[in-house]
């Protein structure tokens, strides 16, 4: 239970530092947030901040659980699928920011990386750490086995939880304290079945995300790009799947799911009804803001939902 608590505390302390060290540095570089025009206007004075941020994810997760408990091939699968995705985040961050291509890597070739990272996940999960295949039913304890098509059903949760987590990162501190709320309900799921490597993982994903909201929240002084938001959506997403909660995803991250149906949605009504608009702006959180929310209301009420979605899905798993 120590190495719970300690893990959360030396991720928190991890990003206090690592935080107050590379903001200036990415200042210095010139790594500022490119802000679209087409978004709320309130947006545009967040021009400058610097951002790729998500870095500071790669230093606290590792430098945690190296720390508290140490390496075994689970928590390495773990971190190396975090910071692979994490890294395609990098690559599409660098080109808009270093090098001014605003759209940064084309869709293909984003989707391309986290197709194949996801399938060489999901061969390692089944064939070294013995996954097998079976997916649990939320609030039940029946499995069922999906054989091939396992490999295929990672790859569409592991890229779909990647781009939700990607999609909600539109405001000060909103994906972060989303992801901290997933982090919080593994924690409690992974602890009570007595999954320790895993509880270390979530405990430190929940401390790495408390201290970068230190940094994060409104008003950001730094984002953490696609390097952190794809970051965060390999977290969740290998922790689905190394604990056969894949299905479980759609409570635990509810958010996520609400910020890309909106786009679905608006996208769909859009080419259904020839240019009429289901939702005054999508991703979700923009729809309110242009409501006349203010920013930090939006934040507080998307938190409060992944509270209860969290809660929601801690009560039917244990």
């Amino acid at each position: 239970m120590h190495e719970i608590y300690l893990s959360i505390v030396v991720a928190i302390i991890v990003c206090l530092i690592s935080g107050t060290v590379l903001i200036p540095f990415l200042r210095k570089l010139n790594f500022k947030q490119y802000v679209r025009t087409d978004g709320p206007r309130a947006h545009l004075q967040k021009s400058g901040t610097p951002t790729m941020g998500g870095i500071i994810f790669f230093l606290s997760l590792t430098l945690t659980i190296v720390f508290v408990h140490g390496i075994n091939s689970r928590l390495a699968i773990l971190l190396l699928v975090t910071l692979g995705f994490g890294i395609i985040g990098f690559f599409d961050d660098f080109i808009k920011v270093v090098m001014k291509r605003p759209l940064g890597l084309k869709a293909k070739e984003k989707i391309f990386g986290q197709v194949i990272l996801s399938g060489v996940f999901a061969y390692i999960a089944i064939v070294y750490l013995e996954r097998g295949t079976d997916v649990i039913i939320p609030g039940t304890s029946v499995g069922i086995d999906l054989g091939w098509l396992y490999v295929p059903f990672v790859i569409l949760v592991m890229v779909g939880t990647n781009n939700a987590v990607n999609l909600t990162d539109g405001l000060d501190g909103l994906a972060t304290g989303v992801t901290a709320f997933t982090a919080l309900a593994y924690l409690m799921i992974t602890k009570t079945w007595g999954i320790i490597d895993l509880s270390i993982f979530s405990a430190a994903l929940l401390g790495s995300c408390l201290g970068f909201l230190f940094f994060n929240i409104h008003p950001a002084r730094v984002f953490m790009g696609d390097t952190g938001s794809l970051a965060l959506g390999g977290a969740v997403g290998s922790l689905a799947v190394l604990t056969k909660t894949e299905l479980l995803l759609l409570i635990v991250g509810g958010v996520y799911v609400l910020e890309t149906l909106s786009v679905i949605l608006q996208v769909s009504y859009f080419k259904i009804s020839r240019g009429q608009r289901l939702f005054l702006m999508s991703p979700l959180h923009h729809h309110f803001e242009l409501l006349g929310w203010s920013e930090q209301r939006v934040v507080f009420t998307f938190w409060s939902m992944a509270a209860l979605f969290a809660a929601l899905a801690v009560t039917i798993m244990i």
